[in-house]
């Protein structure tokens, strides 16, 4: 496999920072022990501030002047974690790129073995598999019925147990970074463009301090978005159904037309009338809404509108020599 640029790390480690300040100290202190050995040092850490509310950037800045490995992006305005992982992909150098949330559920002692794994050969990366998952039984709910719609209508399957976490070769990095779609989904992206790649078995931790800013209602909304990027079939399936109905109105038409002639119809049955109206109504407005809904998604993407915008960047990290190759 080709090597890095010259001057670039050997590994680098992205991760996008919301809500989790008061965890950054201890993620830099357990990243670094983490892979200083296995790089030989020769690693950067790059921070992702999606314009977290909690004042986060101070934290990065403060990171980055005791390590200059550790490089700060501090985005103009919050526009989301795939968004801002998208940035701190596009800023990484290393020949490999390791990529964990920021609140210590993705174990940093991980990182060595999952770069391990990738490194096998036939292999361009290698993906954490949560073991024993400590989210509530709500999110695990919703994330297992998420992710298997999500295999059925875009044909690719999916592991509600695989997320983000995981070390990928600059290639596949640089491929997915070449998708131009405004809906990032980064587990859904890195499937799409191929390569081999494997799973690892990691054990789940738990959030040391804070709370998940994934409500209900965001949640809901990344996955509408990831169906309509990904997929057609809800149009296809409403084509579908629609000819169905379409069917069975005329065969019940056809019946209550042979019921009118042979006398067996007496009293004319105004209620159900208007409950089949309201009925059809409404389906016909909920298909009208999922057409819009395609449009509107046409309509982003066709504005061509910067995946994110850049506010800061600390002081680059000086050269780390060239890198050895990695297969």
């Amino acid at each position: 496999m080709p090597a890095a640029d010259s001057g670039a790390p050997l590994l680098s480690v992205v991760s996008p920072v919301y809500g989790a300040a008061a965890l950054l100290p201890e993620l830099v202190r357990r990243i670094v022990a983490a892979v200083d050995g296995p790089t030989g040092g020769r690693f950067e850490i790059i921070l992702v501030d999606d314009r977290s509310p909690d004042q986060a950037w101070p934290r990065i800045e403060a990171a980055s002047r005791a390590d200059a490995r550790v490089r700060g992006v501090r985005l103009s305005r919050n526009f989301g974690q795939h968004r801002a992982l998208a940035a701190g992909l596009a800023q990484s150098r290393g020949t490999w790129v390791a990529v964990l949330d920021c609140d210590l559920e993705d174990a940093p002692e991980a990182i060595p073995a999952l770069w391990a794994a990738a490194q096998q050969p036939g292999c361009d990366y290698a993906v954490a598999r949560r073991e024993a998952r400590q989210h509530g039984w709500g999110v695990r709910l919703t994330s297992k019925v998420f992710y298997r719609v999500l295999s059925t209508l875009t044909g690719v399957p999916q592991d509600d147990a695989v997320a983000n976490f995981g070390v990928y070769h600059r290639r596949v990095i640089e491929a997915v970074g070449q998708l131009p779609e405004r809906g990032r989904f980064f587990p859904v992206l890195v499937r799409w463009v191929g390569f081999e790649g494997t799973t690892l078995a990691v054990p789940h931790g738990t959030r040391p301090a804070g709370g998940s800013s994934y409500s209900f209602g965001r949640r809901l909304q990344l996955a509408l978005d990831v169906l309509l990027a990904w997929s057609d079939k809800p149009l296809r399936l409403a084509i579908l159904f629609g000819a169905f109905i379409s069917a069975a109105a005329t065969a019940l038409g056809l019946i209550t037309l042979v019921r009118y002639f042979i006398g067996s119809i007496t009293v004319p049955g105004y209620t159900s009338l208007t409950l089949l109206l309201c009925f059809f109504f409404g389906l016909v407005i909920a298909l009208i809404g999922l057409v819009g809904l395609y449009v509107g998604r046409t309509f982003e993407e066709a504005r061509q509108r910067p995946l994110y915008l850049i506010d800061q960047l600390t002081p680059p990290a000086p050269p780390t020599g060239p890198p050895h190759e990695q297969s």
